[in-house]
């Protein structure tokens, strides 16, 4: 399988760095979003990651205007269906990227490859409500796309060798480093970061530090370039809550229970950095906590 069309489902932080680096390695990229404005921020957004490349010498101005010619956009869901490998980089709920799998299934071509970029939700399950299970599977990038090296690697019970082969050819042609998980909650990464997060939103519930303090304690004790209650607003609030409660859920263990700060916070709409509010708010010059 020969992957030279990719289509990208979802705008937003993750799908516009998504796009950035297929376009880069000479990728024709299709990028959808049911949102028209939420497409052109984020052919925008691509458009100041690129200049900023320039800017700092990692790339020319023919590359970037060559990456941006590659990428063309549409609101239309079948307009993806003629891609060689499809992306879904919606918003982490499992209806939604069902309903999305569901809407693609008439318009795709034989041989499509559909992976979804989902941190945390089970491979074989949102393979198994296609009708091509043997070509679906896991491609999760990291945050931000254009700067992480890593992508995971995840196969369904169903997906083939020729599947993994093609779509591992690809993280190899983007210049990323890949790393095979099992289909099992939250995957490698998300399994040990989140729970670290999940522990220092209760060290704060419960009084044992103050939100400085505790990002603090971890920057300069354990070297961690970003303090956990500050990736956490990185990630988005509603994107941890999410993954905490695929682990629990799926897992089985009161370990990996949600703290009910993290839930406040989200009920409240402090979600993090996308929405100017989370742990800190950052409405004013230089975030400040929240509370």
């Amino acid at each position: 399988m020969t992957i030279e069309t990719v289509g990208v489902v979802g705008a937003g932080q993750m799908g516009n760095g998504i796009a950035h680096v297929l376009a880069v390695a000479g990728y024709d990229v299709t990028l959808m979003d049911v949102d028209a404005q939420r497409l052109e921020a984020g052919l925008a957004r691509i458009g100041a990651n690129l200049g900023r490349q320039v800017a700092r010498g990692k790339t020319s101005e023919e590359a970037k205007r060559l990456a941006l010619g590659r990428i063309r956009t549409t609101v239309a869901l079948q307009d993806l269906g003629a891609s060689d490998l499809i992306i879904e980089a919606a918003t982490e709920r499992e209806s939604v990227k069902q309903k999305i799998f569901d809407e693609l299934a008439p318009s795709l071509k034989p041989k499509t490859i559909l992976t979804t970029n989902t941190s945390s939700l089970s491979i074989t399950r949102l393979a198994g409500r296609t009708s091509r299970p043997e070509q679906f599977m896991g491609l999760h990038f990291m945050n931000p796309v254009p700067v992480m090296q890593l992508v995971e690697l995840i196969r369904g019970i169903a997906t083939s060798r020729e599947t993994f082969e093609a779509v591992q050819a690809l993280v190899q042609r983007l210049g990323k480093s890949a790393v095979v998980a099992e289909d099992y909650p939250a995957f490698i990464v998300n399994r040990i970061l989140i729970p670290m997060i999940n522990e220092a939103i209760y060290t704060l519930h419960e009084g044992v530090g103050s939100v400085v303090d505790i990002d603090q304690s971890m920057k300069l004790g354990a070297n961690h370039p970003m303090g956990p209650l500050e990736l956490a607003d990185f990630i988005g609030l509603d994107t941890c809550l999410a993954i905490m409660s695929v682990l629990h859920s799926g897992l089985a263990d009161t370990k990996y229970r949600p703290c009910p700060l993290l839930v406040k916070y989200v009920e409240a709409g402090w979600l993090g950095l996308k929405v100017g509010r989370g742990f800190y708010d950052y409405r004013g010059e230089v975030p400040v906590p929240s509370r």
